[in-house]
C-alpha cells in the first residue's frame, strides 16, 4: 500500500488502529467509491477536486484551498491545474509554454519534492515555513493560510503523463491533524487513478484534434476509423500555397524555414477556423482546408471561405511588413477557392490512415493554384465557387488544367488588385 514520505520529520502517518478509531473505514471506502465513480464519468479534474474537498470539509477537514496539477501532452500547454477555494468557484488553468506558471515552476513546493524524490511534504506556513522560498506560500500566509500539504503520485510507465499532485491548504490554527493527513494518504491513490483516466481521455481527444482538426477528430473518436469508411460531401475548398517558398530553403537554415512556415500557417489556420472551416492537411508549404456546405445554403460556406481568404491575404501583408523590418524575406501566399463534391474519410494503408478529402474537386483546386503566379493574382476562384458565392467578380478566361478533361473558367474578385 502506498504511504507518503513526509519531508517534515515531525509529521508521520498514524497507525491503522488509530485511523479506524478516528475515522471509520466505511467513510474512507465511501470516499474511494465516490472517486472511482466520478473518475469514470467526470469531464475534467476540476470536478474531482471540488467534490472531494466538499466531502472532506463536511467531515470536518479544515480545507481552505485545494488543487490538482498534472502535466499536459499538448503543443501549447505544459500542464493543467484545477483550483478549489472554499465558498468560491473551482477554476481550470492551462499553463502555456513560456507563461509565468511554467517559468516559475522551480519556485514551487512540487518542484522541491520532485528534486528530493519525496512523495509528500508539509509546510507550517503559520510559522513561516516555505514563505521565503515559495511565492505561492507567501500569498497564502498573507491571506491567512496556516498549513500546506502536497502529495505526489507517479505514473511510472507514462512518458509525458508522469503523475499527479494534490495540494491542500488550511486556514485553521494548527492546520491539519495527523489523522487527517493519514486519511488523505489513504484516498490519494484512488484520486490519482481517477485523474489518470480523465487526463488520458482528454489527451487522446486534444492531440487527435491538434493533428486532424476538431470536426475530423470527433468523427474518428466516434468510431469512423476503418479504411475506406467515409462518404461524399459538398464543400468549399480553400487551398493556400506560399509563393516561391522552395527557393528560400537554399538561403535559410532549416530552423529558420520551419519558423517561417509556422508564422504563415498560424495566420492561415486562425482565419480558417474563425470562419468555421477546418484545416485537413499541411502539405509542405501548402494548406488544404474545407468548409462543408449546407445542402440548402451552399452560399454560406462559400462566403465563409471567401472571408477567410481575404483575411489571410491581409494578415500575410502585415506579417511580411513586420518581417521586412527585421531584414527577413517577403513571402507571398496564393489562395484558390473551389466548390465541389469530395470524398471525406479514411484513406491509406491498413495500419496507417489519413482522414482527409480526395476527388476531382481537390485535384482541380490544386491545378488552379498553379495559375496564380502565371496570372499575377494571389486569389483565384473556380466558376462553381464564383457563381455560388455571388460576389462581384471578373472572368480571367478559360484555361486548360493538367489532368482535367475540359477547360475551366477562372475568376478573380472585381474589387481586388493583383
Amino acid at each position: 500500500m502506498w504511504q507518503p514520505r513526509w519531508s517534515s520529520p515531525s509529521i508521520c502517518p498514524i497507525s491503522d488502529h488509530n485511523l479506524r478509531r478516528s475515522f471509520g473505514g466505511s467513510e474512507i471506502n465511501n470516499h474511494i467509491q465516490w472517486l472511482i465513480e466520478h473518475g469514470i464519468t467526470a469531464e475534467h479534474i476540476g470536478e474531482l477536486i471540488a467534490g472531494l474537498c466538499d466531502r472532506l470539509i463536511a467531515d470536518g477537514f479544515p480545507i481552505w484551498r485545494g488543487s490538482i496539477s498534472m502535466p499536459s501532452i499538448h503543443p501549447m500547454y505544459g500542464g493543467v491545474s484545477a483550483n478549489f477555494v472554499r465558498g468560491g468557484a473551482t477554476t481550470i488553468e492551462n499553463a502555456e509554454y513560456g507563461s509565468a506558471a511554467v517559468l516559475n515552476f522551480e519556485k514551487t513546493p512540487i518542484y522541491f519534492l520532485l528534486g528530493r524524490g519525496e512523495t509528500s511534504g508539509r509546510w507550517n506556513i503559520a510559522k513561516g515555513e516555505g514563505v521565503n522560498d515559495y511565492p505561492q506560500l507567501a500569498e497564502f500566509a498573507h491571506a491567512g493560510g496556516t498549513d500546506h500539504l502536497v502529495s505526489l503520485l507517479e505514473f511510472p510507465k507514462e512518458a509525458a503523463l508522469r503523475g499527479v499532485s494534490l495540494s491542500l491548504t488550511s486556514d485553521r490554527p494548527g492546520g491539519f491533524s495527523d489523522d487527517q493527513l493519514a486519511i488523505v494518504a489513504k484516498l490519494f491513490p484512488a484520486l490519482g487513478l481517477a485523474c489518470y483516466r480523465i487526463a488520458a481521455s482528454k489527451t487522446a481527444s486534444d492531440i487527435l484534434a491538434v493533428y486532424t482538426g476538431a470536426k475530423t477528430s470527433a468523427r474518428i473518436l466516434a468510431g469512423d476509423i476503418q479504411r475506406g469508411k467515409g462518404g461524399a460531401i459538398n464543400a468549399a475548398i480553400l487551398l493556400a500555397d506560399l509563393r516561391n517558398f522552395t527557393a528560400l530553403t537554399e538561403i535559410y537554415q532549416p530552423g529558420e524555414i520551419a519558423g517561417f512556415l509556422n508564422e504563415h500557417f498560424e495566420l492561415i489556420g486562425w482565419h480558417v477556423e474563425e470562419n468555421s472551416g477546418e484545416i485537413l492537411k499541411f502539405m509542405g508549404d501548402s494548406v488544404l482546408a474545407i468548409f462543408p456546405t449546407d445542402a440548402e445554403d451552399p452560399q454560406k460556406a462559400c462566403m465563409a471561405a471567401l472571408a477567410s481568404a481575404r483575411n489571410i491575404l491581409e494578415a500575410n501583408k502585415v506579417l511580411n511588413g513586420q518581417r521586412r523590418n527585421d531584414g527577413g524575406p517577403d513571402i507571398g501566399v496564393d489562395v484558390v477557392l473551389h466548390l465541389g463534391e469530395v470524398f471525406y474519410g479514411n484513406i491509406g494503408a491498413r495500419g496507417r490512415l489519413d482522414f482527409t478529402v480526395i476527388g476531382s474537386a481537390v485535384n482541380e483546386a490544386s491545378r488552379l493554384e498553379k495559375l496564380c503566379g502565371a496570372l499575377g493574382h494571389h486569389l483565384l476562384m473556380s466558376e462553381s465557387f464564383a457563381v455560388t458565392c455571388a460576389v462581384a467578380n471578373d472572368c480571367l478566361g478559360s484555361f486548360e488544367l493538367r489532368g482535367v478533361s475540359k477547360a475551366v473558367n477562372v475568376f478573380k474578385l472585381a474589387d481586388m488588385v493583383s
